[in-house]
C-alpha cells in the first residue's frame, strides 16, 4: 500500500480533514440485534408529524435511527454484527439522555431522507450535511461535526492536483449526497464539463479509482482511511479541502419538542465530556466543533 495515515494528513490539516459528507451508502439493508429492516412497520407519511412526537418516542421506549451502516468509522457493522461507529455512539448517547434506546435501521444514503419523510425513521444520524435546501423539508439539530472534503486520486496520478483539473475527467461521488450536488451545481459550472459517476457505497468508488475506471473522487480522508488500509488501495489526497460542511441530526419538521430534546442532549454531552470521549475514540483528536 502506498498511502499511510500520515501521508493523508500531509494533504490536509488534521482538523479540516475530519469527516465526510459523502457518504456513499450501503447496498444492503442489514438487520442486526440493534437494527431492523427499513420497511418494517411503516406508517403513512401523512401521520408522521403526530407519530414522531417526543411523547410518542418515549412511549415506544425507542427512537428509530436511520443510517447507512456501511461507512466506517462513522457507522458500520462490526464483527459482532452490531451497528458501531462515531454516529452510532452519538445516537446512543442522545437516546440515553432522552430516556429511550436507539434502534438502528440501515439503508442506502440516497433513500434515507425519503425514508425519514415516510416515517421509517424518527431521526437520521448518518453524516447528513446541513443545507438550506434540506432545511426546507426537515429540521436539524445543532451541528455535531465539521466535514471537510478533499480530491482523492491514484497514487501515481500527476495530472489532477485540484478541483480545477476535473475538466474532461470522470469523477466518482456518492449518490444522493451533498457532494454530488456540489459537483453538479458548483464545480462543473466553475471548471468545465466532466463526467460524474455515482455510487451507493464508498468501497466501490475506491475500487474503481484504484483500477482506473474513474479519474478521481471527492471524500474525506478519515472516511476512506480504514478502507484504503484494509484493501491496500493505491490512492492519495491532493490539494487543500475543496469545501467544508456541517452535519447534524435530521428529523421531520414541526417537532419542536423532539428537536429541543436532541439539542439539550448534545449540549449535555459536550459539557460533561461524553462527546469529547466519543470523538477521540474514533478520530484520535479533540472535537472540531
Amino acid at each position: 500500500m502506498t498511502i499511510k495515515l500520515n501521508k493523508f494528513l500531509k494533504s490536509a490539516s488534521l482538523l479540516s480533514v475530519l469527516v465526510i459528507a459523502l457518504a456513499g451508502c450501503g447496498t444492503n439493508n442489514t438487520a442486526t440485534p440493534a437494527a431492523t429492516d427499513a420497511n418494517a412497520g411503516n406508517k403513512p407519511a401523512e401521520t408522521a408529524t403526530a407519530d414522531n412526537s417526543l411523547e410518542q418516542i418515549k412511549k415506544a421506549g425507542k427512537i428509530r435511527i436511520g443510517l447507512m451502516g456501511t461507512y466506517a468509522p462513522y457507522n458500520f457493522l462490526n464483527d459482532k454484527h452490531e451497528i458501531d461507529g462515531f454516529d452510532a455512539d452519538v445516537a446512543k448517547a442522545v437516546a440515553k439522555r432522552i430516556g429511550v434506546e436507539a434502534e438502528f435501521i440501515t439503508g442506502e444514503f440516497s433513500g434515507l431522507i425519503e425514508g425519514l419523510q415516510k416515517d421509517k425513521y424518527d431521526a437520521l444520524v448518518s453524516q447528513v450535511t446541513i443545507t438550506d435546501d434540506r432545511k426546507k423539508t426537515m429540521d436539524f439539530s445543532t451541528p455535531y461535526i465539521k466535514n471537510a472534503v478533499n480530491v482523492i486520486v491514484k497514487s501515481d496520478n500527476t495530472t489532477i492536483k485540484s478541483l480545477e483539473d476535473f475538466k474532461g475527467k470522470k469523477i466518482g461521488v456518492g449518490l444522493g449526497t451533498n457532494d454530488e450536488k456540489y459537483l453538479r451545481d458548483e464545480a462543473m459550472p466553475k471548471v468545465g464539463k466532466f463526467e460524474i459517476a455515482t455510487y451507493n457505497d464508498v468501497i466501490t468508488s475506491l475500487k474503481d479509482l484504484n483500477v482506473g475506471r474513474i479519474d478521481a473522487t471527492i471524500n474525506n480522508t478519515f472516511a476512506i482511511q480504514p478502507l484504503v488500509e484494509k484493501n491496500h488501495f493505491n490512492v492519495k489526497a491532493v490539494g487543500e479541502p475543496i469545501k467544508e460542511d456541517f452535519a447534524g441530526i435530521a428529523i421531520r419538521k414541526n417537532n419542536p419538542e423532539l428537536l429541543d430534546a436532541i439539542n439539550k442532549a448534545l449540549d449535555e454531552m459536550k459539557t460533561d465530556g461524553t462527546f469529547k470521549e466519543i470523538f477521540q475514540k474514533w478520530f484520535k483528536v479533540d472535537p472540531n466543533i
